[in-house]
Protein backbone atom coordinates (compact mmCIF):
# COMPACT_ATOMS: atom_id res chain seq x y z
CA UNK A 1 0.00 0.00 0.00
CA UNK A 2 3.07 2.29 1.05
CA UNK A 3 4.57 1.69 -2.49
CA UNK A 4 1.55 3.04 -4.84
CA UNK A 5 2.30 5.88 -6.90
CA UNK A 6 0.74 9.16 -5.67
CA UNK A 7 -2.22 9.63 -8.57
CA UNK A 8 -5.00 11.84 -7.77
CA UNK A 9 -7.30 8.55 -7.65
CA UNK A 10 -5.14 7.83 -4.71
CA UNK A 11 -6.05 11.23 -2.80
CA UNK A 12 -9.97 11.85 -2.18
CA UNK A 13 -10.88 15.46 -3.39
CA UNK A 14 -11.24 16.65 0.35
CA UNK A 15 -7.31 17.07 0.30
CA UNK A 16 -6.95 19.06 -3.14
CA UNK A 17 -7.40 22.47 -2.20
CA UNK A 18 -10.77 24.27 -2.45
CA UNK A 19 -12.15 27.46 -3.84
CA UNK A 20 -14.05 29.48 -1.34
CA UNK A 21 -15.65 33.43 -0.85
CA UNK A 22 -14.07 34.92 2.67
CA UNK A 23 -16.49 37.48 3.58
CA UNK A 24 -15.12 40.45 5.84
CA UNK A 25 -17.20 42.71 8.19
CA UNK A 26 -16.97 44.41 11.68
CA UNK A 27 -17.67 42.09 14.31
CA UNK A 28 -19.72 44.69 16.23
CA UNK A 29 -21.34 48.29 15.29
CA UNK A 30 -22.95 50.68 18.21
CA UNK A 31 -25.24 53.19 16.32
CA UNK A 32 -27.55 55.68 17.62
CA UNK A 33 -31.26 56.04 16.97
CA UNK A 34 -32.76 57.23 14.10
CA UNK A 35 -29.28 57.73 12.65
CA UNK A 36 -28.32 55.78 8.86
CA UNK A 37 -26.16 53.19 9.10
CA UNK A 38 -23.37 51.80 6.27
CA UNK A 39 -23.33 47.99 7.36
CA UNK A 40 -19.49 47.35 5.67
CA UNK A 41 -18.76 43.61 3.98
CA UNK A 42 -16.32 43.17 1.43
CA UNK A 43 -14.99 39.76 -0.06
CA UNK A 44 -12.05 37.82 -1.72
CA UNK A 45 -12.52 35.10 -3.84
CA UNK A 46 -10.09 32.74 -5.83
CA UNK A 47 -12.20 33.03 -8.98
CA UNK A 48 -12.57 36.05 -11.23
CA UNK A 49 -16.20 37.79 -10.26
CA UNK A 50 -18.84 35.87 -11.94
CA UNK A 51 -21.62 37.36 -13.84
CA UNK A 52 -23.97 35.01 -11.22
CA UNK A 53 -22.48 36.85 -8.28
CA UNK A 54 -25.09 36.73 -5.93
CA UNK A 55 -25.12 38.91 -2.42
CA UNK A 56 -27.51 37.79 0.55
CA UNK A 57 -28.32 40.07 3.52
CA UNK A 58 -30.34 38.27 6.77
CA UNK A 59 -30.83 39.47 9.82
CA UNK A 60 -31.60 37.62 12.99
CA UNK A 61 -33.40 39.60 15.80
CA UNK A 62 -31.59 39.38 19.62
CA UNK A 63 -34.50 37.50 20.62
CA UNK A 64 -33.62 34.80 17.64
CA UNK A 65 -36.56 34.39 16.27
CA UNK A 66 -35.82 33.29 12.63
CA UNK A 67 -33.90 35.01 9.98
CA UNK A 68 -35.08 37.70 8.23
CA UNK A 69 -34.43 38.66 4.32
CA UNK A 70 -32.92 42.71 4.46
CA UNK A 71 -31.63 42.56 0.82
CA UNK A 72 -30.42 40.69 -2.37
CA UNK A 73 -27.85 41.05 -5.02
CA UNK A 74 -28.15 39.16 -8.51
CA UNK A 75 -26.69 41.41 -11.02
CA UNK A 76 -28.43 44.25 -9.61
CA UNK A 77 -29.70 45.23 -6.58
CA UNK A 78 -33.24 43.81 -5.84
CA UNK A 79 -35.31 45.74 -2.89
CA UNK A 80 -37.78 43.90 -0.44
CA UNK A 81 -41.22 44.01 -0.81
CA UNK A 82 -42.06 43.38 2.63
CA UNK A 83 -40.77 43.24 6.07
CA UNK A 84 -38.68 45.75 8.46
CA UNK A 85 -36.48 46.71 6.27
CA UNK A 86 -38.72 47.28 3.51
CA UNK A 87 -37.97 51.31 1.64
CA UNK A 88 -34.96 51.19 4.46
CA UNK A 89 -32.23 49.66 2.85
CA UNK A 90 -30.05 50.56 -0.04
CA UNK A 91 -27.06 49.44 -2.03
CA UNK A 92 -23.68 50.84 -1.67
CA UNK A 93 -21.07 48.24 -2.83
CA UNK A 94 -19.20 48.17 -5.60
CA UNK A 95 -18.67 44.48 -6.85
CA UNK A 96 -15.66 45.90 -8.97
CA UNK A 97 -14.16 46.45 -5.70
CA UNK A 98 -15.15 43.34 -3.89
CA UNK A 99 -17.48 45.45 -1.53
CA UNK A 100 -20.88 44.64 -1.06
CA UNK A 101 -22.18 46.56 1.66
CA UNK A 102 -25.65 48.45 2.57
CA UNK A 103 -26.80 51.91 4.24
CA UNK A 104 -29.62 50.93 6.41
CA UNK A 105 -31.80 54.28 7.44
CA UNK A 106 -33.56 55.32 9.79
CA UNK A 107 -32.38 52.81 12.85
CA UNK A 108 -34.70 51.54 15.41
CA UNK A 109 -34.03 50.00 18.66
CA UNK A 110 -35.82 46.46 16.82
CA UNK A 111 -33.01 46.39 14.68
CA UNK A 112 -30.94 45.33 17.66
CA UNK A 113 -29.45 41.67 16.51
CA UNK A 114 -26.84 40.35 13.82
CA UNK A 115 -26.77 40.90 10.72
CA UNK A 116 -25.39 38.31 7.70
CA UNK A 117 -23.50 38.89 4.57
CA UNK A 118 -23.09 35.98 2.65
CA UNK A 119 -21.43 35.98 -0.96
CA UNK A 120 -21.67 33.13 -3.94
CA UNK A 121 -18.84 33.58 -6.72
CA UNK A 122 -19.83 30.58 -8.83
CA UNK A 123 -17.23 28.11 -8.83
CA UNK A 124 -16.74 29.76 -5.38
CA UNK A 125 -20.16 29.09 -3.19
CA UNK A 126 -18.72 28.12 -0.28
CA UNK A 127 -16.95 30.20 2.06
CA UNK A 128 -17.36 32.10 5.52
CA UNK A 129 -20.57 34.08 5.97
CA UNK A 130 -19.87 37.71 7.55
CA UNK A 131 -21.80 38.45 10.79
CA UNK A 132 -22.31 41.93 12.34
CA UNK A 133 -24.00 42.64 15.75
CA UNK A 134 -25.57 45.82 15.88
CA UNK A 135 -26.31 47.22 19.20
CA UNK A 136 -28.71 50.49 18.26
CA UNK A 137 -28.35 53.15 20.95
CA UNK A 138 -30.49 55.87 22.25
CA UNK A 139 -27.76 58.34 22.08
CA UNK A 140 -23.67 58.89 21.81
CA UNK A 141 -21.76 57.90 25.59
CA UNK A 142 -21.66 60.96 27.34
CA UNK A 143 -17.49 60.20 27.40
CA UNK A 144 -17.53 60.52 23.62
CA UNK A 145 -19.37 63.73 23.41
CA UNK A 146 -17.22 65.43 25.92
CA UNK A 147 -13.83 64.45 24.36
CA UNK A 148 -15.40 66.18 21.20
CA UNK A 149 -16.53 69.14 23.03
CA UNK A 150 -13.53 69.71 25.00
CA UNK A 151 -11.05 68.95 21.44
CA UNK A 152 -13.08 71.73 19.28
CA UNK A 153 -13.39 73.85 22.10
CA UNK A 154 -9.86 74.24 22.82
CA UNK A 155 -8.98 74.40 19.34
CA UNK A 156 -11.19 77.27 19.15
CA UNK A 157 -9.74 78.94 22.32
CA UNK A 158 -5.91 78.40 20.88
CA UNK A 159 -7.15 80.11 17.89
CA UNK A 160 -8.54 83.12 19.36
CA UNK A 161 -5.59 83.17 21.92
CA UNK A 162 -2.91 83.39 18.95
CA UNK A 163 -5.07 85.99 16.72
CA UNK A 164 -5.23 87.89 19.70
CA UNK A 165 -1.39 88.04 20.18
CA UNK A 166 -0.64 88.52 16.64
CA UNK A 167 -3.07 91.44 16.74
CA UNK A 168 -1.25 93.17 20.01
CA UNK A 169 1.75 92.55 18.38
CA UNK A 170 0.98 94.19 15.41
CA UNK A 171 -0.49 96.96 17.07
CA UNK A 172 2.26 97.84 19.80
CA UNK A 173 5.37 97.39 16.42
CA UNK A 174 3.05 100.33 15.22
CA UNK A 175 2.96 102.47 18.04
CA UNK A 176 6.52 101.78 18.13
CA UNK A 177 7.27 102.89 15.01
CA UNK A 178 4.92 106.35 15.20
CA UNK A 179 6.99 107.44 18.10
CA UNK A 180 10.00 106.90 16.34
CA UNK A 181 8.86 108.89 13.81
CA UNK A 182 7.49 111.57 16.44
CA UNK A 183 11.20 111.74 17.58
CA UNK A 184 13.21 111.66 14.32
CA UNK A 185 10.72 115.00 13.57
CA UNK A 186 11.24 116.67 16.24
CA UNK A 187 14.92 116.62 16.41
CA UNK A 188 14.67 118.04 13.04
Amino acid sequence: WVSLPLTPAVFPAALWPVAAVEVHTSEEVDAVNGTNLRLKCTFSSSSPISQHLSVTWNFQPEDLSSHEPVFYYLKEPYKLSAGRFKERVTWDGNIERNDVSIIIWNLQPTDNGTFTCQVKNPPDVDGTIGEVRLRVVQKVHFSEIHFLVVAIGSACVLMIIVVTVVIICRHRRKKVQEKRIQVADTEL
